[in-house]
Formats: structure tokens, sequence, C-alpha cells
């Protein structure tokens, strides 16, 4: 069985993205695209309707590139027990309250029980300092939170590569 992956806006934010100059973003963008293209066979990836509510804002050309590469993505269910944990989430500092989205994103992916939280959001999800907090709440809720990485910390790594 295959580890499940929630894939957050960010992610399908650079896989779509016009190239750019940024070396940084450019860099996001490459691995972005490297990781997708093997991604369905080594994960089964979900999203959330959030996911696809954000991936619909901005210009409408890269909007429809966003939505048709999340078709073939199964979508979670925001249920009150995410909402609960999102509220947590913030009560406990793990998330600030401008924030809310991403505590959504997080709820949303530790209540459907997936193994990766795959994220570009340095300043909320992929922190650090605040994945502790994160997790401790979680735990706090009776939940074992999922990994929360970027596209580049899943790469496969052959054995010739090491």
């Amino acid at each position: 069985m295959r580890s499940v992956a929630y894939i957050e806006t960010s992610v399908v934010s650079y896989l779509t993205a016009r190239p750019s100059r940024d070396v940084v973003m450019m860099a996001r963008q490459q691995v972005t695209r490297e990781w997708w293209r093997t991604a369905p066979e080594r994960f089964q990836l979900v999203a959330s309707e959030l996911v696809i509510r954000e991936a619909r804002q901005g210009d409408p050309n890269a909007a429809r590139d966003r939505l048709m590469r999340l078709e073939r993505v199964a979508l979670l269910d925001a249920t009150e027990e995410a909402e609960q944990l999102a509220r947590e989430l913030i009560a406990a500092g793990a998330v600030p309250p401008h924030a809310a989205v991403d505590a959504a994103h997080i709820a949303i992916a530790v209540t459907n029980r997936v193994h990766y939280l795959v994220t570009w959001n340095f300043r909320h999800i992929a922190n650090a300092a605040m994945r502790s907090r994160i997790e401790w709440t979680c735990r706090s809720e009776g939940y074992e939170p999922p990994v929360i990485c970027t596209p580049n910390e899943l790469m496969e790594v052959s054995h010739g590569d090491q």
C-alpha cells in the first residue's frame, strides 16, 4: 500500500508556474516538476476542496493549468473534526490566526491520517520553528501528525545516487 501525500496549494502552484528568473524559485519549480513526474507511482496523492478553491484564484490561464493537474488527485473532506483541530492549532499558537487557511490544510491532512503533507509554504507549515508546536498540538488532540515536507524531501533516491 502506497503512502498518502496531501498536496498543499503551493506545490501545484510551483508545478504550473512560468519559469522564474529567481534562482531559488527556479530550483523549486524544477524539483517540483521532477517530483510530480513520479509521485503518482509512489504515493496516493490527495488534496482538499480548499486546495481547489485556492487553485482557482488568480490568472484564469494559470488557474486552468493548476486545476488540470489536480484532476486526478483525490479530494479529502474538511470535516467538523478538521475544523475543530484547525481552531486548536490557532489557539495553541501553532499557526497564527491570520493563517487560518494554513491551519485548515494541516488539520484536513491530520484528521484524514495522511502520511505526508507536501508544501513549499515555509512561513506557516514547513517551518522548523513551528513544526514542534504543530506536532504537539496534533498529538494532544489525539492525532498523529503527518511528516511535513517539501517535494525535494520526498524525492526518490536510487542506491547508485548515494
